[in-house]
């Protein structure tokens, strides 16, 4: 049994090493896998209904790409522009806060800080400048190198067609890795791959459609107030959403700085945080309970720490499955609790007052 166990390990960790060898070609990869496991359902669900599989798959592969065709179209020209003027407005937001602000705090606490403000905003005008210039001869770059410009766009017209056969082929998928568990370990295998896909998909399905209506929310709701960049600081908050109550903390404090350097009126302030509040209220009493419940069970401490160690790993695919694969992994440590707390080792009293009354039933 050890040595089959040190087979495994073997084989694991050499798949491991081939990943991230070839961790910079993964990244379409792993979107298409996630577009077809969101896809599946809609898929089976037409299927039931009379569809085949193929016809199946192409509505939903349609649906898709009209999905993301539209929000395209309709979001990355505006977000665009408001990136433009957030870039032209940013020394005038700094030079305003150590005017304005940073006067009325010295006054309110007798803090001097406008000497530290002042090098932090040189140094963060230099950096902005620096990162522009970057950018720029990247860009130059990537149009100079035929190839770079070849192979990014082969990788981003591989995410469609991976996507396609992945999605026609993911029951038989998921049937052949299922046939290939070892006997003996195949129901707790599938009783797991359950439990992970119900994490999964409560992460997955639910907490990117939390996401995606608090963004509309605060956007919509910054926009009505007449807050500059509204659609973007919206957006930007509920993408920050992933991480329980830093969407709200983040978007509170940006959009109420901008909201009162355009308007001057502490009244505004009030505006900005009955939007967020509008949006906490939302999701706590409508999308938390009716999306998730408790079935991702991650605490905030442990997605910043999921988030940040599957960048340093792996980048940005690495960001991209940090969450996913530890909600994954908190259901294997629920499952190894559980058998650590019935197993002898936790409690060998336990254990031994086990064994007498087996035997005297089989005696008996």
């Amino acid at each position: 049994m050890s040595k089959q166990w040190w087979i495994v390990a073997a084989v694991a960790a050499v798949v491991l090493w081939f990943f991230v060898s070839i961790e910079p070609v993964l990244a379409p990869f792993f979107v298409s896998m996630v577009l077809a496991y969101l896809g599946d359902p809609i898929a089976d669900r037409l299927e039931e209904r009379g569809l085949s599989r193929q016809w199946a798959v192409c509505v939903v592969f349609v649906l898709l790409t009209l999905l993301v065709g539209l929000t395209l179209l309709l979001l990355v020209p505006l977000l665009g522009q408001q990136i433009g003027q957030l870039v032209e407005a940013l020394p005038a937001v700094l030079s305003w806060i150590q005017s304005t602000v940073l006067p009325e705090l010295q006054s309110l606490t007798g803090l001097d800080l406008s000497t530290d403000f002042d090098a932090l905003r040189k140094a963060v005008l230099e950096n902005w400048k620096e990162t522009g210039t970057v950018a720029a001869s990247v860009l130059a770059q990537v149009s100079r190198s035929g190839m770079a410009l070849v192979g990014w766009l082969a990788n981003l017209a591989l995410i469609p067609v991976v996507t396609f056969y992945l999605l026609l082929d993911w029951d038989v998928l998921v049937g052949k890795v299922r046939r290939l568990l070892p006997r003996q370990w195949e129901p707790t295998a599938v009783r797991l791959a359950k439990e992970c896909d119900e994490v999964l998909a409560a992460f997955l399905r639910g907490q990117l459609i939390v996401m995606l209506c608090l963004g509309v929310i605060y956007a919509i709701g910054l926009t009505l107030l007449g807050v500059r960049f509204g659609l973007l600081i919206g957006l930007l908050s509920g993408l920050a959403s992933i991480v329980p109550y830093l969407g709200v903390i983040v978007g509170i404090s940006v959009a109420g700085v901008v909201a009162f350097f355009q308007f001057g009126d502490w009244l505004v302030l009030l505006g900005v945080g009955l939007v967020f509040g509008f949006g906490q209220l939302v999701e706590s009493t409508l999308l938390q309970p009716k999306l998730l419940g408790d079935k991702i069970g991650l605490h905030p401490v442990a997605v910043i720490f999921a988030v940040l160690a599957g960048g340093q790993l792996f980048g940005f695919t690495g960001v991209l499955l940090a969450l996913p694969v530890a909600a994954m992994v908190m259901v294997i440590l629920r499952y190894l609790h559980d058998t650590y707390k019935n197993s002898s080792l936790y409690d060998a009293e336990h254990e031994s007052d086990k064994e007498p009354s087996a035997a005297n039933e089989e005696s008996s």
